[in-house]
């Protein structure tokens, strides 16, 4: 069906709905593909802003503020597309598109244990980062669900390889609450990759994880958190990478021949192997 013929409201589902699509580092090149389509700058304006606001949560957009990195996600959403950063204690729109902070505003924040022990979380996080991730960034926020204080950590590094014809987002969340003795962390690792260098290929794969946490007191609990999150990464990490190796041309050609386009030109499914290790690779053991 033409675009021409549906109505404005359907345009802005159908919009909406293929930016919400587009594959992490690729926001703004859907927006521009679309532009050239839909031809209405305020309709398309309007959308790329919802849209964006919801691409940042999904794929935790890194910014900084003052020098200090924040990832954008739905923990520290504040509502009429603002977000609040716990470390700069300042809220702000941020517009994906032109990639710039907007209506910062100033706020206070309760200095509590809590607080206290979501800085001590952040700094042994940051030490696991810098140590394992090229260019990662990580965030620990603070909720309170009906009286019950929780602490989200969220770990980002990401590759952008547009020249090249792949993107790769590496990502995890984790969240505990904060209990007197003993506390249950979940947690959750994605990796999303998206080749587009003659065929078009994306691949997601993630692992839901549940852990136990032993509390002596906050340095003890924010170092094992830390080691915590090492082991299981790694875990994964291995095991994604072993299935790789397991995957020869034969077997990916075997696996995808239905769902790929006749193109009659030849796919090198080793160089795809090869760049997709290298965003499995994000994360250096």
């Amino acid at each position: 069906m033409s675009l021409s013929v549906l109505s404005r409201k359907e345009k802005e589902r159908v919009i909406r709905r293929l930016l919400i699509q587009a594959p992490p580092g690729e926001f703004v090149n859907a927006f521009d593909d679309l532009c050239l389509l839909i031809r209405d700058e305020k309709l398309m304006h309007h959308q790329g802003e919802c849209a964006g606001h919801q691409h940042c949560q999904k794929y935790c957009v890194p910014l900084s503020i003052d020098g200090n990195p924040v990832l954008l996600s739905h923990h520290n959403v504040m509502g009429d597309y603002r977000f609040f950063d716990y470390q700069s204690k300042l809220s702000f729109k941020f517009d994906l598109l032109q990639n710039q902070l907007k209506d910062i505003q100033s706020h206070g924040i309760i200095r509590n244990e809590t607080e206290y022990l979501r800085n001590v979380v952040l700094c042994a996080l940051k030490l696991y980062v810098s140590d394992h991730y090229p260019k990662g960034n990580c965030n620990v926020l603070r909720k309170t669900v009906k009286n019950k204080e929780f602490l989200i950590a969220c770990i980002e590094d990401h590759s952008y390889e547009t020249r090249d014809c792949w993107n790769g987002l590496w990502k995890s969340k984790w969240i505990f609450q904060i209990n007197p003795f003993l506390t249950q962390v979940t947690g959750r690792i994605f990796v999303q990759a998206h080749f587009f260098k003659a065929v078009n290929l994306h691949i997601e794969i993630s692992k839901d994880l549940k852990e136990s946490l032993e509390i002596v007191n906050q340095a003890q609990l924010a170092l094992s958190f830390a080691r915590l999150v090492e082991e299981q990464e790694n875990i994964f990490q291995v095991a994604v990478l072993e299935e790789l190796q397991e995957l020869s041309n034969e077997a990916l050609r075997k696996i995808l021949r239905r769902d790929l386009p006749v193109t009659r030109t030849l796919i090198d499914w080793q160089r795809i192997l090869s760049d997709l290790n290298l965003v499995i690779l994000l994360k250096s053991t």
